[in-house]
């Protein structure tokens, strides 16, 4: 059972993380899936996939949940039965989640020279300058940029969002591993609170509005 690591954030808010090293019959052997999962897993192209939504479901049979306690809203957010916020993601090698009393969201991202070339599409332009010159947080910086502004739009996730437009991160350092970031969107203001780490070849991020 390679459950990887617990990350208590305080007292009532914690990551679990999961590393993939199963084949997919020995994790599906593990877990009970309903009907709507069931269906969800079939329709999935990549085993990378769905490895990463079973090893979700063994982090929440590690915290006494099952799948059955799960479901998701009409926009896609998950939640549990039991009130507990929790949020989802999964990448390749990992799958985390992260339980807490406050509305939070967490990004999972495989580190990889192609943020490089997309970074224009999402980060403001002060961030694809600054990691320019600095080209051994070029890819550190910018994935972090990009989780933040994932684990945004999973707190939020309204229509129309746009990650270069309406969500912002404050400057930040790699050594500080937590910075803050601002939702701008429909004339409303919303603030965040941003941690993340580096696991491995990954970048974790989770975070929740302050205001």
């Amino acid at each position: 059972m390679p459950f990887y690591q617990r990350i208590n954030v305080d007292d009532k808010t914690a990551v679990f993380i999961w590393k993939i090293t199963e084949s997919f019959d020995d994790l599906f052997r593990e877990v009970s899936l309903k009907d709507t999962s069931l269906a969800r897993l079939e329709g999935m192209k990549s085993e990378s996939h769905q490895k990463g939504f079973i090893a979700v479901r063994m982090l929440l049979q590690y915290n006494g949940y099952t799948d059955f306690d799960l479901y998701y809203d009409e926009f896609g957010k998950p939640h549990l039965k039991d009130g507990v916020n929790i949020s989802i993601s999964h990448s390749f090698g990992f799958s985390a989640i992260i339980l807490s009393d406050k509305n939070v969201g967490i990004d999972l991202e495989l580190r990889r020279d192609l943020v490089k070339k997309i970074a224009y599409k999402f980060a403001e332009e002060k961030f694809v300058y600054e990691c320019e010159n600095n080209p051994t947080e070029f890819v550190s910086k910018l994935t972090v940029i990009w989780g933040v502004k994932e684990a945004v739009f999973k707190v939020r996730n309204e229509i129309g969002i746009s990650f270069k437009d309406h969500i912002f991160v404050r400057p930040f350092e790699m050594s500080n591993q937590t910075t803050t970031a601002l939702l701008d969107f429909n004339s409303v203001e919303r603030e965040f609170l941003v941690y993340f780490t580096e696991i491995e070849n990954y970048t974790l991020v989770w975070l929740w509005e302050t205001k």
